[in-house]
């Protein structure tokens, strides 16, 4: 009988660990939904009335003290455009079906998810290392450091899951 390829074979007592995994899997799933809430919001600023609705809310939101990164958004929105906003939603809707993918192959053990999604976070450390270098803030260096802690685990944790399997 040849080897399957999912962690699913391992049974769930000796597999060590399945807690992780869910972690992980729960974490990729919830930004697949946070991902999906922006694209939906970017295709719904595609349309001219209601971008020009959400710019002219901010232009009368009274905030006190913060009145300039206020007018910062407006302008960027406004040099932006509705247009964009298609290809933006298109983007983030290609992340969230990737971290769906992810979370998903997880949750039902499979092998090849612990893998795929070994690729797909090494392959973005680089580019969060670059933004995280070139304009410092926590919330990246956390989402920086929580990438690589997870890459690092799941490459120990995938190593591990072939080692059972052979050892079978």
């Amino acid at each position: 009988m040849p080897p399957t390829h999912d962690t699913a074979a391992v049974p769930a007592a000796v597999h060590p660990h399945r807690a992780g995994l869910r972690v992980i899997a729960i974490y990729e799933i919830a930004k697949t939904l946070c991902l999906l809430l922006v694209a939906i919001a970017a295709f719904h600023l595609e349309h001219q009335q209601n971008f020009e609705r959400l710019v002219h809310w901010l232009e009368h939101l009274p905030l006190t003290g913060s009145s300039g990164l206020r007018w910062k958004l407006v302008a960027a929105l406004q040099a932006f455009g509705p247009s964009r906003f298609v290809a933006v939603g298109l983007v983030v809707l290609g992340y969230a079906v990737l971290f769906g993918i992810e979370g998903v192959g997880l949750l039902m053990g499979k092998y090849w998810a612990e893998w795929f999604t070994v690729i797909a976070t090494a392959s973005l450390i680089p580019l969060e290392l670059y933004e995280t270098l070139h304009r410092f803030g926590w919330l990246k260096l956390a989402a920086l450091l929580g990438n690589v802690a997870i890459v690092v685990y799941l490459v120990r944790v995938a190593l591990q899951t072939r080692a059972m399997r052979r050892g079978r």
